[in-house]
């Protein structure tokens, strides 16, 4: 006699929620990469952009080599400046505690709280940031800011309608949004590490230019967010699926991604952030 837990039926429903167990794993093991990607890049805005302001030694602003960075006499330009990354250390930090469930199922009043500040100096970090490339003139080049700039301007929407969501309580709509806002404003962040995992995985320069124009640069200008961004809406579209090869085919996908952030995220701390936070430290 085929007892109800041999039916094919009985396997069908195992062998799809054990994809989909996978499938949060990959999800939850990508987001932990992200996190310890974005506590040290807190750590490194901190050093380079706070604690200068704290010891009065400004000029250490400029170990970053921005494309301009702290400019004396320039009050407006420098204001600007640091309200775009200074609150990137706050964002690092308090964005990726949005995406953990513990917090939101134990702590919601932390998850309200946080998502408000994150919104709102995401907002301010995309308006800031639009200035300082297009008023200011921290660019290399017209072409190699084109992504950025849509970056910029995506912020503003996802940030609108994630709050918006958020207010109407329509919380799956919110968390979406609340999700896309994540990968905008942090997408120069996913910038820097997907070219840094391009500079290791080629050994150097590949399509890349010193003005960030060579088409490498370019495509990762709009991949470095549209990437995150496509991949997040295939996990959302396969936890709605029955069909097993569906989710297994995603959980590869995001397997990939998570690869690739951790490949940038090591490459980023060893090669880019603890050097200048060493630097910085030795002056």
């Amino acid at each position: 006699m085929i007892s109800a837990t041999n039916t094919p039926q009985a396997f069908s429903t195992s062998s799809t929620n054990r994809a989909k167990q996978f499938l949060q794993l990959s999800v939850s093991a990508w987001v932990a990469i992200a996190l310890v990607g974005q506590w040290f890049f807190a750590s490194y805005v901190f050093v380079i952009y706070v604690f200068p302001i704290v010891t009065g030694n400004l000029e250490l602003v400029n170990l970053s080599k921005p494309i301009i960075g702290y400019v004396k006499g320039d009050t407006f330009g420098n204001a600007a400046l640091f309200s775009h990354v200074i609150p990137a250390a706050l964002l690092s930090v308090g964005g990726i505690i949005q995406l953990l469930p513990i917090v939101r199922r134990k702590y919601p009043a932390v998850h309200r709280w946080n998502g408000r500040m994150f919104l709102t100096l995401g907002l301010l970090g995309a308006i800031s940031g639009l200035y300082l490339t297009w008023v200011r003139g921290a660019r290399l080049s017209d072409v190699g800011s084109l992504g950025i700039t849509l970056n910029g301007i995506l912020i503003v929407v996802a940030v609108v309608f994630a709050w918006r969501y958020a207010k109407a309580k329509q919380f799956d709509k919110h968390m979406r949004w609340a999700i896309h806002a994540f990968i905008l404003v942090n997408g120069v962040w996913f910038f820097r590490l997907y070219l840094m995992a391009w500079y290791v995985g080629n050994q150097g320069a590949n399509g890349n230019t010193a003005n960030i124009d060579g088409p490498m640069d370019i495509f990762l200008s709009f991949a470095c967010y549209g990437i995150p961004m496509l991949i997040a809406e295939c996990v959302f579209w396969a936890k709605r699926q029955k069909q097993v090869s569906k989710t297994w085919a995603v959980t590869v996908l995001t397997s990939m991604g998570a690869l690739v952030t951790l490949m940038g995220v090591l490459a980023a701390i060893f090669m880019m952030w603890i050097p200048r936070i060493t630097q910085a430290f030795q002056l």
